[in-house]
């Protein structure tokens, strides 16, 4: 979004705002959000947007939003220098035709100065003048924030790795700016997400954005409004997984993909998208492979999958796994999500404090009521629970209320002994009249009802039954119905149908293991169970805690009703989808 002082120049914005600007491009490389990209992941890149000497490239344009150690830029002004001498042009003239090639910006001060001399360098050595060279770097580069800076609309190609910074490290005056200017910069967004919103909308028609940055807006909470964004006047042209390939200079802990979104020149002409997923790449390949999807040609043995209909409003893209895509989505037509059948997924209390709140059962110095047994991740072993004896003390009263401390003195000598770290907490500043609750409101009635528990960050499905005698941790979420057979339930939530959805949908950790999240827990689709019948309904109870799970699946393939070929595809998602310990085997 330009303004108006966006046209005068940097100079004529705010004091605060310069301020700010100065102190976020004052930061570290950590800070700042700098990754260096491998020269077989920038090739790459600029084949899928056909940036290539083929092309008569002096006649496009293309921007680098934050050009960095010049990662893409050296290598498209390579490639345009190539094509521009292939046409018959010379360095004597490049100023007057290349003038308009290339836009690209750079905030900090440093990177900008020894990446403008190397650019310096490199036109010298294809022939031109120092002035003349001088003279086109000025024109060419410019040193500001992208999402501040002034444009002309019209881009053949925006191509980069937009910085990974996250919000808290962005002066306040900067990020109130940005958010005045930029929807996609919605919750806890990455700043790399209003880099796609605004590179996007400089766009020509037809032309192409190609970035290689952290996946997890295309399936989390605050990538919804740029989905949206993309779904309602783009098209996405190819995508490659990157998370299994080493495809920058240093360890990142976000995994990557590369995305490449065109602006249509046809709207009402839908386009697939071609898919690289779950591959294990070997990056010097990336180039070949890309090659391959463009013309959509099988690559050194990559398999390139077309899917139609990735962008749908908010909706998560499932880039994961196409193959999945169409038994998901009609698994989504024909049943209902898991709480619209009877049950509640909710999560296990948080107290801010663990050390004070949580401790040996027998050993916490409060009244009886004023305690529950707790269970822990770590107390859910081989589909059991075996309690290691752990309690968490409940400030709350059974209608919601906090308990008074004058009502129980053993419980009033305990907060106040430990005031100093439950009264430090943010939750205890933002309400000071009940600066002794714990984060989450503890339920009394949940620690006596029947329910199933799922640890959050697992390699596998694991669900375990607890018939009523324990309050779940924070790290652990639950399940409750009140039609669904809780055995039966086991076997389904334990099953590669459900796994399936929830490797469709969450964001998984390093080293790949899944979230068993509550929303993600949420997309998981069964029947209801007035709709299963007697004997179903016995077998799916006696597999509930069956070790071999192709014995559970057999059952929960039948509930489902799904066909041979529907369940080698599910069979096969779920195994690689999850992290088995070494030495087993699903």
């Amino acid at each position: 979004m330009a303004l108006l002082f966006d046209i005068l120049g940097p100079e004529h914005r705010h004091p605060l705002l310069t301020e700010a600007v100065r102190r976020l491009a004052e930061n570290d490389e950590v800070g700042r959000g700098a990754v260096f990209t491998k020269r077989a992941v920038v090739d790459a890149l600029l084949n899928l947007l056909e940036y290539t000497p083929a092309q008569s490239l002096y006649q496009m344009r293309l921007l680098e939003p934050s050009f960095g150690n010049g990662d893409f830029l050296l290598p498209a002004i390579g490639r345009l220098l190539d094509a521009y001498q292939a046409d018959g042009g010379t360095p004597d003239s490049a100023v007057q035709d290349l003038s308009q090639s290339i836009r690209a910006v750079e905030l900090h001060e440093l990177t900008f100065e020894d990446t403008s001399n190397r650019i310096m360098d490199r036109l010298r050595e294809w022939g031109m003048s120092d002035s003349d060279a001088a003279q086109l770097v000025g024109t060419w580069l410019i040193h500001d924030d992208f999402l501040l800076a002034y444009f002309e609309e019209g881009f053949d190609v925006v191509v980069g790795n937009p910085p990974y910074v996250r919000q808290e490290r962005i002066p306040d005056a900067l990020l109130s700016e940005y958010r005045r200017r930029y929807l996609t910069l919605f919750d806890r967004a990455d700043l790399y997400v209003p880099f796609f919103e605004r590179g996007l909308d400089l766009l020509k028609p037809g032309g192409g954005l190609g970035f290689i940055c952290a996946n997890r807006w295309l399936k989390n909470k605050y990538g919804g409004p740029l989905r949206e964004k993309i779904a309602r006047g783009f098209h996405v042209a190819f995508y490659i997984d990157m998370e299994k390939a080493d495809a920058f200079h240093s360890d990142v802990i976000a995994y990557p993909a590369i995305t490449v979104i065109r602006r249509p020149i046809d709207r009402n002409n839908p386009l697939p998208t071609r898919v690289l997923a779950g591959k294990d790449i070997e990056v010097q390949l990336l180039p070949r492979i890309a090659d391959g999807m463009v013309t959509f040609e099988p690559s050194q043995g990559n398999q390139v999958i077309e899917v139609v209909g990735v962008a749908s409003g908010k909706d998560p893209w499932l880039m994961d796994n196409p193959t999945q895509l169409p038994l998901l989505r009609r698994l989504e037509k024909e049943l209902p999500r898991l709480e619209e059948t009877g049950c509640k997924v909710g999560i296990g209390v948080a107290t801010g404090v663990d050390h004070v709140f949580i401790g040996k059962y027998d050993e916490l110095p409060v009244e009886e009521s004023r305690k529950l047994p707790l269970v822990m991740a770590p107390d859910l072993e081989n589909g059991e629970i075996l309690w290691r004896g752990h309690g968490v003390v409940n400030p709350f009263e059974s209608d919601g209320r906090l308990a008074e401390l004058g009502d129980y003195p053993k419980f009033r000598a305990f907060i106040e002994r430990n005031r100093e770290a439950v009264a430090r907490r943010h939750v205890a500043k933002k309400n000071p009249n009940s600066w002794y609750r714990t984060i989450d409101r503890i339920y009394p009635e949940i620690c006596f009802k029947q329910k199933l528990l799922i640890p959050d960050i697992k390699g596998t499905a694991t669900v375990v039954r607890d018939p009523g005698q324990f309050y779940p941790h924070h790290n652990l979420y639950f399940v409750t119905s009140s039609d669904w057979d809780l055995e039966a339930l086991q076997a389904v939530l334990r099953s590669s149908v459900s796994i399936m959805f929830v490797a469709a949908y969450c964001i998984r950790m390093a080293g790949g293991f899944l979230r068993f999240q509550a929303q993600y827990l949420r997309r998981i689709r069964i029947p209801l169970w007035e709709n299963v019948g007697a004997t179903l309904r016995e077998r799916l109870v006696d597999v509930a805690t069956e070790k071999n799970l192709e014995t559970v699946d057999n059952v929960v393939f039948d509930l489902f009703g799904l066909s041979p070929p529907d369940r080698l595809i599910v069979s096969k998602i779920a195994k690689e989808a999850q992290v088995q310990p070494k030495g087993r085997e699903q």
